[in-house]
């Protein structure tokens, strides 16, 4: 199958975007897609794509399991264990591969292990991860992730990007008060960079952090979508 077909004089290149919730995600890929211009088209899939209320709620983690937090369609967020989805986010690969797209991009800033897969696939907590670690030598770094259980699984991810390293809780998902408490907290703190560290921050949220603590905040979604543009063009 092509990975890119001709609209008039465009050539128009395909990327599998798959999240960990349930697709379309209405919240991230239209922030995306500003970045990456007509040319680059998204195709979706939903690693809970499908599933009913009871079964999403089946997936809930477990005391010892890595903490997950993403959006459903209906824009609530749902806690879930990372282990009962990377089956079912392969799933979504491999029929994404097949529908043409040439590159797969997570909407997630989880650690996750490596997939199967012919095409080049992008993980947003690597490319995120390197590319603080390329700004925030030497700097007081400080991190909000969406849950508190979050917290000691970003300690030990961020440990040693930065000088000295904080980690606030605030949920994109939740009352936009949550996240300026985390701001003010960091702002206290003294903290240099700022990560937003879940895809669901979106521009508005990076640009009242900056205004609320003066310095600069990076986002996922943004540092993703610039690196597939210079991929594909």
């Amino acid at each position: 199958m092509e990975t890119w077909k001709e609209r008039g004089a465009r050539v128009v290149r395909k990327v599998g975007a798959i999240t960990i919730g349930q697709s379309p995600r209405v919240d991230v890929v239209p922030e995306m897609k500003e970045i990456l211009g007509e040319n680059i088209e998204i195709i979706e899939g939903g690693a809970l794509d499908g599933l009913t209320q009871e079964e999403i709620a089946a997936l809930a983690p477990g005391p010892e399991d890595y903490v997950l937090v993403t959006r459903l369609r209906d824009g609530s967020s749902v806690r879930i264990a990372e282990r009962y989805i990377v089956p079912r986010m392969q799933t979504q690969i491999d029929k994404l591969v097949a529908e043409g797209a040439e590159i797969i991009v997570l909407l997630c800033t989880g650690e996750f292990p490596n997939f199967s897969s012919s095409k080049l696939i992008l993980k947003p907590q690597v490319i995120l991860h390197h590319f603080t670690s390329g700004i925030a030598t030497g700097r007081r770094l400080g991190v909000i992730v969406p849950d508190k259980d979050q917290v000691e699984q970003a300690r030990a991810r961020w440990a040693g990007v930065g000088e000295v390293l904080r980690v606030e809780a605030a949920s994109p998902y939740g009352p936009r008060e949550e996240i300026w408490r985390a701001a003010s907290s960091l702002k206290e703190w003294q903290a240099e960079v700022i990560v937003l560290d879940c895809i669901g921050f979106n521009l508005q949220m990076k640009r009242e952090v900056n205004q609320h603590t003066g310095v600069p905040v990076i986002l996922p979604r943004t540092v993703l979508a610039r690196t597939l543009q210079e991929l594909l063009s």
